[in-house]
């Protein structure tokens, strides 16, 4: 996979959840870039974020999406790498 690959993966789930994605173009890149990475080395798209433990069940949690994201949309307005963001006001 590629970061337009990635960033499709993420703008889809995005969709679906009626988030949106990092409106900063610069920032929103180097989370991609990130999750490509991650996805190279571990072969899934760990959040660059949050810190892995080597423990297969609790890293499992960091796969981006991660568990905690919409927890943080909620009361942030942003998932606590920046991708993933609330609603559009209108």
């Amino acid at each position: 996979m590629n970061i337009k690959k990635e960033q499709e993966v993420a703008e889809k789930y995005a969709k679906i959840k009626g988030f949106h994605l990092n409106p900063d173009e610069k920032e929103r890149d180097i989370i991609l870039e990130g999750l490509e990475a991650n996805r190279e080395t571990y072969g899934v798209p760990y959040c660059p974020c949050r810190i892995l433990t080597g423990n297969t069940k609790e890293d499992a949690k960091k796969i981006c999406p991660c568990f905690w994201h919409i927890n943080e949309i909620k009361k942030d307005g942003h998932c606590l790498c920046r991708l993933f963001w609330g609603k559009k006001e209108k």
